[in-house]
């Protein structure tokens, strides 16, 4: 069983999130920040990463960066999952390493899963 974190301070998202996933099969790790992001990381190994931008104590972009400079979390695939949907930040997010980069309005919850299963390659 894959095992996701979630990096989303949306609770209501987060928690749709969380109940699609796991009827899906994943375990799911939900957090909401950052910083307690890294702290999961420390403790546990995941399998993928769905990470907002725009979090309290810590930007996504920021996350991505220490995790993507550290031997330990570098090759953990990121979907960034965020409203900002400008170029720039799209590419922003693809140039840190980001697997694939969502932008909350238009994909579904159930789009968001295929994307999921398509990154770790269980389609």
């Amino acid at each position: 069983m894959a095992k996701i974190l979630l990096i989303e301070d949306d609770r209501f998202l987060s928690q749709l999130l969380v109940r699609k996933l796991t009827d899906e099969g994943f375990e799911v790790i939900p957090v909401y920040d950052g910083e307690s992001g890294l702290n999961v990381l420390k403790e546990k190994e995941v399998d993928l990463i769905l990470l907002d931008l725009i979090l309290p104590k810590m930007h996504g972009f920021d996350f991505l960066r220490q995790i993507k400079s550290d031997p330990k979390n570098k090759d953990i695939p990121v979907i960034i999952l965020s409203n900002l949907g400008q170029r720039g930040e799209v590419d922003e997010g693809k140039r840190l390493g980001a697997a694939d980069y969502l932008i909350k309005a238009h994909f579904t919850p159930n789009e968001i899963i295929e994307k999921v299963k398509r990154v770790l390659k269980m389609e």
